[in-house]
């Protein structure tokens, strides 16, 4: 009856003699009434069942009183009654280190805990340091005495029967203990106080790490680029194919090994800095500015001045190689051309300086003359050759030959030589001129075969230095314009072997007449020094050096349509990786507009799609393998592709990028949703409306339009003044830049700041209030009291001195580190 009068506040009935238990029924029904007014749910219990002494019906009515006037009202960290008060309990006891609270029943038989709980909050009511864990019955009186006299926690629970239960009463232990929890319910205020800055002071931290990194990574890329560019700006040539073509490996193993990380990790600086710029919106703090030369712009400029520099660099090479190639074709014609003409004129000046003509017979006189007719016509015939040696080194000079000096010392020997043969002929001739008139009789026939025998010497001689000259062609149709010209020379020997059958025949007749008339020719032919063996050995040379020049040819054929095959395979791969990089370029910029299901699945979409695109790279990698041999192949043209491998990587390059600055952005679209509390029909509300109005799918919205989605959602901003300097207001939100258009991630900023909420300067420092005990300074114990170690000591290295009237020794200024948290006063 006590009871249920205490817990209905009104005052019952005395029941009379004989009318005893009905009394008891209603002032029982008037007290259950009471409770199921207080929200109480009483299933099952009926007033009967209490005035007749249903022992187990009547606990288990007080255990739900208790439950919902004691514990029901406990909430830590949001978890029902029971899990948020063990939660509490095994956050305060945590620090003592022979305490493990697990449930509430065998975790308290040692005493220990109870006295944790005391010593946690009211250190100067128990010597916690003497206690011993073996003593469980002195522990539980201790803590049992000490709640009730300093704690006004009256005696629920009896020392012998907890130490003598293997399993204390649960409820028993767990109503004893809330008593505890509503005791120190102060200290739990300083607890929730102390989260709140704890949770604001990760969030400074982990921004700061970030920004460090960002300084790292941006410096690091930086000085990289600046080693890199001088390298890619020498345009110092070498002086030999080796050398260049080193040059050439070096930066193939810059465009493959050295420069791919490099773009990762640009790409990476840019995700790296938009995601900290949104988590310090998110957190209400200032933006991020790198230090000077460190900003997102500056990476890209002098990114742009590495690629400007790398865009010449390899055709320089290019040009360098085949410059050089064609430099040394010219030099070893040269050196043949300069050998062969200088075996010719071996000993002609001595032969021009004889002055054998002026003891010679009538005969040998006319004999001389004509042979010297002879030697001028061979000596015609030789000067084209002379030409083509002086324009070859003319070449040489003009392409800057690195032998150029000696090239020239030998042209001018040759040209010099030359000039003076032309000069000893000119007197020789004049010579025999004068004692013409003395010579009377000569052999036609030896006159006819010396004729016909120097110019037919001579093509023999043109015909073997073109058999043996050296070529090279680049083309198909080049190798073939050789081969026809071939055939042709081919043609001709037929022709060519009947005018050596009918020298010789001259010279047999000259034998015949010889031997018939007794003509005393002194021996060999004295126009000519051609012999017919002579004639003989050459045409057989000329027969040899055919086929050796056929296979030659064919060989080159052969290379040259190896070369084509290079060149199709090629165009055939780049061909539908260009396609394939620009398809995937529009699709991802499709994806990025579009809605299809929430942004994890959207997210989830895209990085699968990244895992296709990177799952592509083996493809690029086997264009740069037959890039690679086209080039060793010096192959500088490609007919079947408009595609070059500079185009694939650069394509490539951006297809990464894009990709992963896409899937950042639907990251930031979570970070934003979530930090923000915004619901997923909300998000894809705001891109319908977006993606509505942004009719060129630009991906931007231009500022009417602009002003037309925020219509679209509500906003009331008209044409007259004052919604004119309303959405000017906006437009410095969205497009603090000016650029004049809004990214729908500016657009989700905005929107996200005006449905949601986020904690404040003020809230910070109310909550530091809380921890100094409402004064308005804190001090170093304090907050090592209330704080994680860590953070704690973060707070007092950045913690300005104290210094209103009510200061005392070593306060803190926690108002102005609370302003400087948000950006509002520097730390």
């Amino acid at each position: 009856m006590l009871l249920l009068e205490v817990i209905s506040g009104e005052r019952l009935a005395k029941p009379e003699r004989g009318k005893m238990r009905v009394h008891k029924i209603s002032n029982v029904n008037k007290a259950l009434d009471f409770i199921a007014s207080k929200g109480v749910k009483l299933v099952s219990i009926g007033a009967e069942e209490i005035v007749d002494g249903n022992v187990k019906m009547t606990l288990g009515m007080i255990w739900t009183i208790i439950l919902r006037f004691a514990i029901q009202d406990i909430s830590v960290e949001e978890t029902s009654a029971k899990e948020g008060l063990l939660l509490w309990c095994q956050r305060k006891t945590a620090p003592y280190k022979n305490v493990n609270i697990q449930n509430f029943h065998i975790s308290w038989k040692d005493g220990l805990g109870f006295c944790a709980l005391i010593h946690r909050h009211r250190p100067e009511l128990i010597d916690y340091g003497k206690l011993r864990k073996d003593d469980p019955l002195t522990n539980l009186n201790t803590a049992f005495d000490v709640a009730e006299k300093y704690l006004d926690i009256p005696k629920m629970l009896d020392a012998e029967d907890i130490v003598g239960t293997a399993r204390p009463d649960e409820k028993a232990i767990m109503t004893y203990v809330s008593s505890f929890y509503h005791a120190f319910s102060g200290a739990q205020k300083a607890e929730t106080a102390a989260n709140r800055i704890c949770k604001v002071l990760a969030v400074n931290q982990e921004n700061e790490q970030l920004m460090e990194d960002y300084e790292k990574l941006a410096s690091d890329l930086l000085e990289w680029i600046r080693r890199t560019i001088p390298w890619l700006e020498n345009r110092a040539p070498e002086n030999t194919m080796h050398a260049m073509q080193q040059k050439l490996e070096d930066f193939r193993d810059y465009r493959r090994l050295h420069k791919p990380p490099k773009v990762q990790e640009k790409c990476q600086l840019e995700i790296n800095f938009n995601t900290l710029q949104t988590k310090l919106r998110l957190s209400n703090r200032p933006a991020f500015m790198p230090s000077e030369g460190r900003m997102v712009s500056d990476i890209n400029n002098a990114w742009g001045c590495l690629e400007q520099a790398e865009k010449g660099y390899e055709e320089w090479l290019l040009n360098e190689i085949r410059r050089l190639e064609r430099l040394d074709h010219l030099a070893e014609k040269f050196r043949q051309k300069a050998s062969i003409h200088e075996a010719w004129t071996d000993g002609k000046e001595a032969m021009l300086r004889q002055k054998d003509y002026e003891t010679a017979t009538l005969s040998e006189i006319k004999a001389l003359l004509k042979k010297h007719e002879a030697f001028e016509s061979d000596l015609a015939a030789h000067q084209d050759r002379v030409e083509q040696i002086a324009a070859i080194a003319q070449e040489l000079n003009e392409l800057d030959y690195y032998d150029s000096p000696s090239v020239n010392a030998r042209c001018q020997k040759i040209c010099d030589q030359w000039d003076n043969l032309g000069a000893l002929t000119q007197k020789r001739r004049e010579a025999l001129e004068r004692t013409e008139k003395l010579l009377e009789t000569i052999d036609q026939l030896y006159l006819e075969y010396a004729k016909r025998a120097a110019p037919f010497n001579n093509w023999m001689e043109g015909a073997m230095e073109d058999l043996q000259d050296t070529f090279i062609v680049h083309t198909i149709e080049e190798i073939q314009g050789l081969t026809t010209a071939h055939e042709q020379f081919k043609a001709t020997l037929p022709d060519a072997d009947k005018e050596r059958l009918a020298i010789l025949g001259i010279h047999n007749e000259v034998s015949k007449i010889v031997q018939t008339y007794h003509v005393n020719m002194a021996g060999s032919n004295p126009y000519t020094t051609i012999t017919p063996q002579e004639i003989n050995g050459k045409w057989d040379h000329v027969r040899q050096l055919v086929p050796r020049r056929d296979q030659a040819l064919t060989e080159e054929h052969a290379r040259q349509q190896h070369n084509e095959r290079l060149r199709k395979q090629f165009g055939a791969q780049a061909n539908v990786i260009g396609p394939w990089i620009q398809t995937k370029m529009e699709e991802i910029g499709r994806i990025s507009i579009e809605m299809h299901g929430t942004l994890e699945d959207q997210l989830s979409h895209l990085r699968q799609y990244e895992k296709s695109i990177v799952n592509y790279k083996p493809k690029i990698d086997q264009l740069e393998g037959d890039h690679q041999l086209i080039q060793e192949a010096l192959i500088f043209d490609n007919k079947h592709t408009n595609y070059t491998m500079e185009h694939i990587r650069v394509g490539w390059e951006q297809l990464l990028t894009t990709i992963a600055r896409t899937i950042n952005e639907v990251e930031n679209q979570i970070l934003t949703r979530d930090a923000k509390g915004i619901s997923q029909e909300q998000m894809n509300e705001f891109r319908a409306s977006f993606n509505h109005f942004d009719r060129d799918h630009s991906g931007t919205l231009g500022p009417e339009e602009f002003k037309a989605c925020l219509i679209s959602l509500g906003y009331d901003i008209g044409n007259d003044p004052q919604g004119e300097a309303e959405f000017a207001r906006i437009m410095s939100i969205v497009d603090p830049n000016r650029l004049g258009v809004v990214t729908f991630q500016a657009f989700i900023d905005f929107m996200s700041r005006e449905t949601a909420d986020t904690d404040t300067a003020d809230q910070v420092m109310a909550s530091f209030k809380i921890l100094a005990g409402d004064k308005n300074y804190i001090t170093v114990d304090e907050l090592r009291r209330e704080l994680p170690p860590d953070q704690a000591e973060y707070c007092i290295a950045r913690m300005a001195p104290y210094t209103g009237p009510d200061a005392v020794p070593g306060a803190l200024d926690y108002m102005s580190f609370s302003t400087a948290l948000y950006g509002e006063s520097d730390l």
